[in-house]
């Protein structure tokens, strides 16, 4: 194998503030725990949990660690070839003390979906924690180290590739060697590894249904609330922007609740006109008006004794509000045009697009309604806020629509993963579906998914900012990526030309730091690389006089 590249540009996502108590990689907050602490963590929970479900537990930890390492590779190293860029990974779990990683051999052709690398890691602390905590194993117990390397390469390949631990040190073999292939050319699938398989995230135990896809910490949030009320028939109330899956999990709690073998139905309240919302809620009865010559259920009836999901719940008139919370407290309604009362037994669960906090203060949503409804909130991030599970939906509506469309689709190109990896998304899950269904039919039979197939608004992907994606696929590269010398010359003419300063200049620069940051001056001060007292010194001599400056 190739000399890698040092850890310098890892190393400097590293950083210490003892005087705050606080320790960053990466931008996000860490801490150190010992060996022993680690070690009786481990004990216990596999003592509490069992073998077979600590071990899942530690798998997904080191999964979804591994999914969002690799979102950061890709960014790190945007003028590395394949195996520079990959090798953040194992890089990233060394800085990170877990233990080094010799990556013996590793092959990649997305064209026709070839992984396949082994690797050796040396030393590796979660072997001699297992040790200590509960002594020799007979089989592998690095769980969280091939969670790790699985949810890297996952991401980084775009396909789901499962990281097997053919030695372990835990078990009294000299190192841990890692063997690579995708999830598909394995001949079975234990269940630690039908994780890194989209299909199987369906919410176990809850049978057949849309699959719950997701390994991002707010996903997963929203997934265990879900799965913590179970049983309980008080009202889930999603918040979240469009498409980003709140009727999907609606439909996971409906399927692990009690009410599961009865009817789940659902309505988006703004594609319902004024006029009609109210039959369509409570049905008609029969000589109601001209044309009604037979009663008709509303979606309350017909959901008795299951569920009714209501989305867009914010779009509806005060009239049509008063009317549902009615039926929600007393279990009962009357048909349009009818004086008999009718009772059912509905769990409801509502969704909105917009804050109904704000809502309510302008007086377009009832407060006791919202009360009502919003016993459990439950709130989904877009897309964009977990990028982590861009990866897994991927595969998982690729393996989708190549089954329904009847193609043969190997995956997605490097360039293709780096430009949804940075695509904002604005339509959120339901956006990329249709982007896989649509690249899945103009894909040519046999080979991967590429930028064209993706994105057919422009002939110059390449020179859209939005995705920050060169001509070879490349993230975040700039026109003088690769000339910093021709970037200080432009930098040098903007003053000499434009009659600025340099002190104007990086004033520039960091108010662009903490736009990025949102306003927050530790944050930004991170991205410059300097403390945050240097940089509030420089913001008081920025501030015009007689305004203090706004630090967070």
């Amino acid at each position: 194998m190739k000399t890698l590249p040092g850890f310098a540009d890892l190393a400097s996502k590293l950083q210490f503030s003892p005087e705050m108590g606080r320790i960053w990689h990466d931008g996000e907050r860490c801490v150190l725990l010992s060996h022993s602490a680690l070690a009786s963590w481990r004990s216990r929970l596999v003592s509490e949990m069992g073998h077979e479900a600590a071990s899942k537990f530690f798998w997904g930890i080191g999964f979804a660690e591994g999914a969002r390492c690799a979102i950061g590779a890709k960014q790190l190293r945007p003028n590395g070839d394949y195996l520079e860029a990959f090798a953040v990974g194992p890089q990233a779990h060394a800085l990170t003390g877990f233990g080094w990683t010799q990556i013996e051999s590793l092959e990649n052709d997305p064209t026709c979906g070839h992984f396949e690398g082994r690797f050796k890691v040396h030393d590796s602390i979660e072997a001699a924690i297992h040790l200590s905590a509960i002594g020799r194993s007979t089989d592998p117990v690095c769980w969280m180290q091939t969670g790790f390397a699985s949810g890297f390469a996952t991401t980084f390949a775009g396909q789901p590739i499962i990281m097997r631990e053919l030695e372990c040190a835990g078990r009294g073999d000299v190192a841990c060697v890692l063997h690579a292939k995708p999830s598909s050319e394995w001949d079975q699938l234990d269940d630690l590894e039908m994780a890194a398989t989209p299909l199987v995230l369906t919410g176990q135990g809850t049978g057949a249904g849309e699959a719950v896809i997701g390994v991002s910490a707010g996903f997963l949030a929203a997934k265990t609330m879900i799965e913590r009320t179970a049983a309980s028939d008080a009202t889930l109330l999603f918040m979240g922007e469009t498409g980003v899956g709140k009727e999907v999990l609606a439909k996971l709690a409906h399927r692990l609740s009690g009410r599961s073998t009865k009817p789940f139905v659902a309505l988006n309240c703004a594609a319902i006109p004024e006029g009609l919302i109210e039959s369509e809620m409570f049905g008609v009865a029969k000589g109601a008006y001209t044309g009604a010559v037979a009663a008709r259920p509303g979606r309350f009836e017909m959901a008795n004794g299951g569920t009714l999901f209501l989305d867009e719940i914010a779009t509806l008139s005060p009239l049509a509000q008063s009317k549902i919370l009615r039926a929600i407290q007393e279990g009962e309604f009357e048909r349009v045009g009818d004086t008999r009362t009718t009772r059912v037994d509905v769990r409801l669960i509502a969704a909105s697009n917009v804050e109904l906090n704000g809502a309510v203060r302008a007086g377009n949503f009832r407060a006791d309604l919202f009360y009502r409804i919003s016993t459990l909130p439950v709130r989904v991030p877009p897309l964009r806020q977990r990028r982590e599970d861009i990866p897994v939906l991927l595969e998982h509506f690729r393996l989708r629509y190549v089954q329904r469309h009847n193609r043969t689709v190997s995956g997605f190109t490097a360039r293709a993963i780096n430009a949804l990896l940075v695509y904002d998304f604005p339509g959120n899950v339901r956006e990329l579906e249709r982007m896989v269904e649509r690249a899945v039919l103009l894909a040519d039979n046999g080979r991967a998914i590429d930028l064209r197939h993706l994105f057919l608004e422009t002939d110059n992907l390449e020179l859209n900012p939005a995705l920050g994606v060169t001509s070879d696929g490349r993230i975040g590269a700039v026109d003088n990526a690769d000339d910093p010398e021709g970037l200080v010359r432009q930098v040098l003419d903007q003053i000499v030309t434009g009659g600025g300063t340099l002190l104007e200049m990086e004033g520039l620069v960091i108010r662009a730091a903490l736009g990025a940051c949102g306003g927050n001056v530790a944050r930004a001060a991170r991205t410059l690389g300097m403390t945050r007292r240097q940089l509030a010194l420089r913001l008081e001599k920025m501030e015009p006089p007689g305004q203090a400056p706004q630090h967070h």
